[in-house]
């Protein structure tokens, strides 16, 4: 397991996770960390820079030259390994499964040798102190990279997975996470868990706008990021990859409910 610590971060720190390919939407965040006074040495990624939208090979390209922090995600691994799926974790026969091959296999044609280099060589965890508090920022699980943790998992989730993170890290007060891609925070005994969500599809809200959160004050709320949604969906309905990520960036919804826990799916969350 490679840990890269980033030391002593002051000031404003903005975390962002999934790119997925979407290039204006990753253009849209940088912009944003510029109207916020953000550098890119405070600014962190947790990984899957390359998913579902059609421009894998540009988007990686903008975050390289942008220079942020990236953890690993599951697609950076799997790419990185010239592996033939995305790693997601998705349960065979699952929507996500079946629709993973498509854009899976663009960006396996798109991504060059250079670029899975760089992949490679990210880590798997990075650590930092902000505020008075420890935290460390990991992708999905510590030893499970694409393991889906929602707001409403069990309690023990979170309690194993800071346990396997401490043995790693050392004491820490606040994990950062990503993967799932719907934002939340939740505090387990004496640790925040945050999941800023990701900016290269929207939540499952019903909107297309995506999210980041920004962390000052001890606090890291999640703030919407609007973006060009329509130049991504005109490229990838252009490039094929019409499976239905496409219609999701339109209308907020996935196409893909099953791999949501039932609490978290747009009949639960309309009844509620």
């Amino acid at each position: 397991m490679y840990l890269r610590d980033l030391g002593q971060l002051d000031g404003p720190v903005l975390l962002f996770g999934g790119p997925y390919s979407n290039l204006p939407a990753m253009r849209a965040l940088i912009d944003r960390a510029r109207y916020h006074g953000i550098a890119a040495d405070h600014m962190i990624c947790t990984g899957d820079t390359v998913a579902y939208c059609g421009q894998p090979a540009e988007t990686v390209s903008e975050i390289r030259k942008l220079g942020c922090t990236v953890v690993v995600g599951n697609c950076e691994k799997q790419l990185a390994h010239d592996q033939m799926d995305c790693g997601c974790g998705f349960e065979e026969g699952s929507s996500c499964d079946l629709l993973s091959a498509a854009w899976y296999a663009h960006a396996d044609a798109e991504i060059g040798r250079d670029d899975r280099d760089w992949m490679r060589h990210l880590p798997d965890v990075v650590t930092f102190s902000h505020g008075g508090k420890r935290c460390a920022v990991i992708h999905g699980g510590v030893r499970d990279i694409s393991r889906f943790i929602w707001k409403v998992s069990p309690e023990q989730v979170f309690l194993e997975e800071i346990k396997y993170l401490q043995e790693v890290t050392g004491p820490i007060q606040m994990v950062i996470a990503g993967h799932s891609g719907i934002p939340f925070q939740r505090r387990i005994g004496d640790v925040d868990w945050v999941n800023a969500g990701v900016i290269g599809m929207p939540p499952n809200r019903g909107m297309p706008d995506t999210c980041y959160a920004l962390m000052a004050n001890g606090r890291a709320p999640v703030l919407r990021l609007v973006y060009d949604h329509a130049a991504t969906v005109e490229d990838m309905r252009q490039k094929g990859l019409t499976q239905g990520y496409d219609t999701a960036l339109e209308t907020g919804y996935w196409p893909s409910e099953d791999v949501l826990p039932s609490k978290l799916r747009r009949s639960a969350l309309a009844s509620g």
